[in-house]
């Protein structure tokens, strides 16, 4: 999906203009993939204006990531969370993708560089639904991956770092190449870990069942809102191992993401799923968005208003 450009982006503590927004060529995190991310949105409500969802969970998990990899933040919490609701309000923004990046600078070669400063930028602009809005509506077609995901104790698969997308990009080439709209990756032992950029959900018997932490997913912010929801609703959420033969026999399948949102799965290698009116996943879905038209209530303080 095509960039579209906005005015500005904030970098470093100040709001610059999109096109000055460049770096080195020998920029540390090019050459070696120190660099961390997140993916959040912002949705124009019907009750509170234009809010960042989830900006406090995103922003923690951020610093988190740079923790992890030695990554010195000069930045706090605070303030990351302001520039996300500044940058949208800046750049006029009613609904926006944002993206916060820190990946190490200019200044040292060699993968364990101490001496190479910690650049940070984060961009918002206009983005639609993921996997289309028919997709939304009724359901995408995907394919289990031959690649593996990364296995535990490789790199951190729980740390929201650019290096780990290229798995996600192995897998959902190959789908896209096959003629789906996107690929399932398995974990090391062969079970079910996450979509390429998603997290996943099967449902069998009234029950939801979503792989943990182990089967080298990340743990979705999404991913979260939807167990939460879904428990509010009264529907049991389970997280265990899920063999692959598993996805041949779901009522229902949907998966979730700050891209994807919540969206239903209506075939696994061309097997259609059992209940195509996917009436658990709507009930997830309907719960989901109507955070923004305020028929969900917001008793966790998710929506962050940019006004």
């Amino acid at each position: 999906m095509p960039i579209q450009e906005t005015k500005l982006i904030w970098r470093n503590g100040e709001m610059i203009p999109w096109a000055d927004a460049t770096t080195h060529i020998l920029t540390h995190g090019l050459h070696y993939g120190t660099a961390v991310f997140e993916g959040m949105r912002a949705y124009e409500t019907a009750h509170k204006g234009v809010c960042v969802f989830r900006n406090r969970e995103h922003i923690e998990r951020f610093l988190y990531s740079a923790r992890v990899y030695r990554m010195d933040m000069n930045y706090s919490l605070e303030d990351l969370m302001q520039a996300c609701l500044d940058i949208v309000r800046k750049n006029e923004l009613s609904a926006a993708y944002i993206r916060p990046v820190a990946f190490l600078g200019y200044g040292e070669m060699g993968p364990a560089s101490r001496a190479a400063k910690t650049e940070v930028a984060i961009a918002a602009f206009p983005w639609g639904a993921y996997l289309g809005e028919d997709g939304m509506k009724n359901g995408v077609d995907v394919a289990v991956s031959s690649w593996r995901r990364m296995a535990p104790g490789t790199i951190p698969a729980g740390v929201k770092a650019a290096g780990n997308y290229l798995s996600s990009r192995l897998v959902s080439m190959e789908a896209k190449e096959k003629g789906f709209a996107e690929g399932i990756g398995l974990s090391h032992d062969g079970t079910v870990s996450e979509g390429a950029g998603e997290n996943l959900f099967v449902i069998h018997k009234g029950r939801i069942i979503t792989p943990p932490t182990a089967s080298s997913i990340l743990a979705g912010i999404t991913r979260d809102t939807a167990i939460t929801l879904a428990k509010k609703l009264g529907i049991e959420v389970v997280e265990q191992a899920i063999p692959r033969e598993m996805l041949y026999a779901a009522d229902e399948i949907f998966m979730t993401g700050t891209a994807a949102e919540v969206t239903p799965v209506r075939s696994v290698d061309k097997l259609p799923i059992n209940r195509p009116d996917f009436p658990i996943t709507r009930q997830i879905q309907n719960a989901f968005f109507g955070l923004f038209t305020g028929e969900t209530e917001d008793e966790w303080g998710w929506l962050d208003p940019v006004a």
